[in-house]
């Protein structure tokens, strides 16, 4: 039996679930929470930054962070399933979510700006900075939304789950303001979400 750490508020913790459910391995992964602020926490003797998600297969190897942990899943489903193999679409794929990561970083050290320093010490400059990040990808990938096999069966790649959970993560920590500039990514997460029931059984909570 896998165990992945996680917490149910990590929208990269949401990105491994999905793909757990998707490459059909939910009756083979465990999930056990993680707390990154609990230095009593085994994740740390785990992997080492003390970040989640961490994945521990059965021999006892360890895989961080959710990018590892996505190609290992993928490669034990026999490979090409949510990381694309053609050249090409795998570097497309990885480029999204290299992207769609980077909106959740930005958006996570925008949250950690107001959970861990008083108000009257809040940096302006950086979190304009980080918002700035927030606002020219969505952009982009406004002006061009991933499109969704629609091949009966097609899973969606690695890149498009993390598009998914950038944009969930925006709902849950920031609210829906996002969506009333970005209707056509509305559109395309409504249809994710509608195609992969894995997301809204993995909606952040905490």
């Amino acid at each position: 039996m896998m165990i992945l750490r996680s917490s149910p508020a990590s929208p990269f913790g949401r990105k491994v679930r999905i793909a757990i459910s998707l490459l059909g391995f939910d009756d083979q992964t465990r999930i056990e929470p993680a707390d990154p602020t609990d230095f009593s926490d085994s994740l740390r003797r785990q992997n080492p930054l003390g970040k989640i998600p961490v994945l521990i297969a059965e021999d006892g190897a360890v895989y961080y962070d959710s990018r590892v942990i996505v190609d290992f899943l993928d490669e034990r489903a026999g490979g090409g399933k949510i990381v694309p193999r053609e050249p090409r679409q795998r570097l497309a794929a990885l480029r999204l979510q290299a992207l769609c990561d980077g909106i959740l970083d930005a958006s996570i050290l925008t949250v950690y700006e107001a959970r861990w320093r008083a108000l009257e010490h809040h940096e302006q400059k950086w979190l304009d900075h980080q918002a700035g990040k927030v606002t020219r990808a969505l952009e982009l990938l406004e002006s061009n939304p991933p499109v969704l096999a629609a091949a009966a069966g097609s899973l969606p790649n690695i890149g498009q789950i993390a598009l998914a959970c950038a944009l969930g993560y925006r709902d849950f920590r920031f609210g829906e303001g996002w969506r009333n500039a970005h209707p056509r990514l509305v559109a395309w997460l409504d249809a994710f979400a509608a195609r992969v029931p894995a997301f809204a059984a993995t909606k952040p909570t905490g």
